[in-house]
């Protein structure tokens, strides 16, 4: 569905005559955030490729960056240390192929540091945003559903109205249904192997 359908579905479904087109956005835009916080799947999935061209010993995360899946450097997947541990490492900025890194508030430490080749980053992200009815996003595309109902359990709220607990049992349905087909995803088309306790390389 478009943005404009999802709203029409959303109103045919609320059937309030006191609703107007300023609070159907309002709860749809209240709607995608609640999803946004709780769903992780292919839907939210981002990529960004950061080209290196200096020594780098941080990158900044992207505006829309939700939560982190993975950071690689070429063909190697970097290892994330808390905060108090990647200090050591901190205090002494080699240059080099990274290994390690860290997240401090909207920033990405990295150890050591390179001056060439990509960084990759895979995160969870904020859904493209709807504004003309025309638009539409990977959500509004795949799960349209999951969308209205989020919306509608804010309209109950706001109206009080008493279909609330079906509204929220039909959103907590539907995105236990998509999450699982996520997490289903991740685990077939690929053979799964024990990884090794310990890994060699060659810088």
């Amino acid at each position: 569905m478009n943005y404009g359908e999802v709203k029409s579905h959303f109103e045919a479904l609320l059937n309030r005559s006191d609703n107007t087109s300023a609070l159907t956005t309002t709860f749809i835009d209240q709607g995608i955030r609640r999803i946004t916080r709780q769903l992780r799947s292919a839907m939210n999935e981002k990529v960004q490729v950061i080209t290196l061209s200096s020594q780098t010993a941080s990158l900044t995360l992207p505006s829309d960056f939700i939560e982190l899946i993975s950071l690689y450097y070429k063909d190697r997947e970097l290892i994330r240390l808390p905060n108090a541990q990647f200090r050591t490492y901190a205090d002494n900025p080699v240059r080099g192929k990274p290994h390690h890194f860290t997240r401090q508030q909207e920033a990405i430490f990295i150890h050591p540091q390179p001056s060439d080749g990509e960084l990759t980053l895979y995160y969870y992200g904020d859904f493209d945003a709807l504004s003309a009815d025309s638009d539409s996003n990977a959500l509004s595309a795949t799960a349209p559903d999951l969308l209205i109902y989020s919306a509608l359990t804010y309209a109950a709220d706001y109206y009080l109205d008493e279909r609330a607990t079906l509204f929220e049992q039909k959103f907590q349905t539907f995105l236990t249904e998509i999450q699982e087909q996520a997490n289903d995803q991740e685990l077939n088309g690929s053979t799964q192997q024990i990884a090794p306790a310990y890994r060699y390389e060659e810088d």
